[in-house]
């Protein structure tokens, strides 16, 4: 049997300016989704979960909490950009274009603005990207600029790789 070591994130070495990752996870946001969220951050904005109220805005029905979406698709970007970070330095320039409702699909891909070595830690480099949150028709509802510190290959912290120990077979006691 060989062992194939799965995807393990990209490291500052593998970021190249221009570059863009489609993000390969969607996510349908539901309204339960949506009161969790906002009721946890403790938004009292009731467009977020009084549907009676949101019914008498010009929308009609609850908007999407925007620091979800803003959560959701950094989320989303995990796999590509940050799995190995040292430390998130800043989101800059979030804009919020069009809404974003119960029953929609976020999806969001990110292009790499810039790379450089860090000044005070060798093992790490800095990253800037621009990620682009947009639900099933196309249409964007939320972009900004992220910062974060990425590990060099070989100097992240190593996750634990375990093997399972395998039972040993149950044997049936002879039938006597």
């Amino acid at each position: 049997m060989t062992i194939k070591e799965g995807w393990r994130g990209r490291f500052f070495e593998d970021f190249q300016e221009g570059d863009v990752y489609p993000h390969p996870l969607g996510r349908t946001i539901t309204t339960t989704d949506n009161i969790w969220f906002t009721l946890l951050t403790q938004n009292t904005a009731p467009i977020h979960f009084d549907h009676h109220y949101s019914a008498q805005t010009e929308f009609g029905k609850p908007l999407v909490d925007s620091t979800l979406t803003l959560a959701l698709v950094t989320g989303q970007s995990v796999t590509d950009i940050s799995q190995n970070v040292f430390a998130n330095l800043g989101w800059d320039e979030v804009t919020l274009p069009n809404p974003l409702f119960e029953g929609d699909t976020l999806y969001s891909q990110s292009e790499v603005l810039s790379k450089r070595e860090s000044k005070s830690r060798s093992n790490i480099g800095i990253v800037t990207v621009r990620t682009t949150g947009f639900k099933q028709d196309g249409t964007v509802v939320i972009t900004f600029k992220r910062t974060l510190m990425v590990y060099k290959k070989g100097h992240e912290p190593k996750i634990a790789r375990l093997q399972p120990k395998m039972p040993e077979p149950i044997v049936p006691p002879e039938a006597g």
